[in-house]
């Protein structure tokens, strides 16, 4: 029976572990694409007005190389920017980047709270669902947040609260 206990905390230490780490390095990944496409943002929208301004300007006239480069550079870097813009607005990677921190900051505590919790008090079954539902959540909350629509119902009615005294 000891060994089965071992098993299944080592187990549990495991899944917490795992689930951690994931939201750690998907929150960097966040964190990079998101800083990423937001200096391109700036940097591409400084050279399309820059290159638009040179294009109108006597500093090229009369050069047909120039003229025809300026031209074309100013639509190819708008489109680009364009193009960035609704990268960083679709797949959303600072409300991504914030809300994996967040996660990994409320699994890192429920863990905590395992881990302080005396061997002989833990319940393996019960642990293991909590973190499975956490991890469901968490999962319908970010495909909602994605896809622009309302978290789909787990079937279990919420409390209700009531608004003049926020009380549940």
């Amino acid at each position: 029976m000891e060994d089965l206990n071992n098993n299944m905390d080592e187990y549990i230490k495991g899944r917490y572990k795992d689930a951690i780490d994931y939201y750690w390095n998907a929150s960097k990944n966040n964190k990079t694409w998101y800083k990423a496409t937001h200096s391109l943002t700036v940097i591409f929208g400084a050279l399309v007005t820059l290159i638009a301004s040179l294009a109108s300007s006597n500093f090229i006239t009369g050069i047909p190389t120039l003229e025809m480069l300026f031209a074309l550079g100013t639509p190819v870097l708008a489109a680009l920017l364009t193009i960035i813009a609704g990268f960083s607005q679709s797949f959303q990677w600072g409300s991504a980047w914030h809300n994996m921190i967040l996660t990994a900051q409320h699994l890192q505590k429920e863990f905590d709270k395992y881990l302080v919790t005396p061997e002989s008090e833990r319940n393996y079954s019960e642990e293991a669902e909590k973190l499975n539902n956490f991890v469901i959540n968490e999962s319908e909350g970010f495909f909602a947040r994605m896809l622009g629509g309302t978290k789909p119902s787990s079937g279990k009615k919420e409390p209700e609260i009531n608004q003049d005294k926020n009380q549940i």
